[in-house]
């Protein structure tokens, strides 16, 4: 973790203009914190099987970042969510405004591409790593989860739909990032499946936990804006409290499952990311 802070610190978005907060801006939320999930599953992935790699695999692991916090960005706009905090911090439209936060989302987004393309790996890894950010970020992914999210606010789904809507909007993103790593170190489509379809549940017990943390607790605890989910078709508006801490337990027991079936470098690679999150909640 402290190795990607000080890539990430080291490889914040410079542009040199004289407008006064546009670098200021693309940096802002990266430098914000967050728990880096996506980065640290490609990285941990890399450094179990081919630790050589890793150097060369910090490009990738902070486009995962940078593409995720865009999504957060636009997320917190007064469009969607009109959120007031995010990791700890005012959301960008807050802390400058709406028009700053939009480009900074959208520079954020294609600059996530640019760095997998720039990065020292063989062309057709990453010509397989961009294509699986592009077809998990963009409008078969997370941008279709977010679209059914904003479009069916205050009209509520069946728990089948919510759940399509979260694959796309959360789990997919998180699938990728496992998957990935198996590419940069070669593991066989298999493995990669397995680790992808994993990755998707995995999205779902983190989406169900943050509709739990949006119930339960303040903004001060959770350090991003609670209560927010009225009118959302979140787990918890469907199925009730009680209900969605029962789903995320069967799920996570169905992950550790799961996770016992992977080899022990594998199960080593990702023991301690599992045991931090997957039971998050409790």
């Amino acid at each position: 973790m402290q190795q990607f802070e000080t890539y990430l610190s080291r490889h914040l978005p410079k542009v040199r203009s004289f407008h006064p907060l546009y670098e200021e801006a693309l940096g802002a939320m990266l430098q914000a914190g967050g728990k880096r999930f996506r980065p640290m599953l490609l990285l941990s992935i890399v450094d179990a099987y081919e630790p050589m790699l890793h150097d060369s695999a910090l490009p990738a692991a902070l486009a995962l970042e940078m593409f995720h916090t865009y999504s957060l960005i636009h997320d917190d706009l007064p469009a969607m969510d009109n959120a007031d905090l995010r990791r700890g911090h005012p959301t960008l439209h807050k802390r400058f405004d709406e028009v700053t936060a939009i480009l900074a989302g959208d520079a954020l987004n294609t600059d996530a591409f640019l760095l997998i393309a720039k990065a020292p790996l063989r062309e057709d890894v990453k010509v397989k790593l961009i294509t699986l950010l592009a077809e998990n970020g963009g409008s078969q992914g997370m941008v279709l989860g977010q679209a059914i999210d904003c479009w069916f606010e205050n009209k509520p789904l069946t728990l089948d739909e919510v759940k399509v809507l979260h694959t796309n909007k959360t789990a997919k993103l998180i699938a990728a990032s496992l998957q990935m790593g198996a590419v940069i170190v070669g593991l066989d489509s298999g493995v990669q499946k397995a680790l992808y379809d994993f990755g998707i549940d995995l999205g779902l017990l983190f989406q169900i936990q943050d509709d739990i943390i949006d119930e339960t607790q303040s903004e001060e605890q959770a350090g991003k804006t609670t209560g927010n989910d009225s009118d959302k078709n979140s787990f918890v508006n469907l199925l009730g409290l009680e209900a969605a801490v029962s789903e995320a337990d069967a799920l996570a027991k169905d992950l550790q499952r799961r996770f016992e079936s992977f080899d022990e470098t594998m199960q080593s690679a990702l023991r301690p990311l599992m045991e931090q999150y997957l039971y998050r909640h409790q």
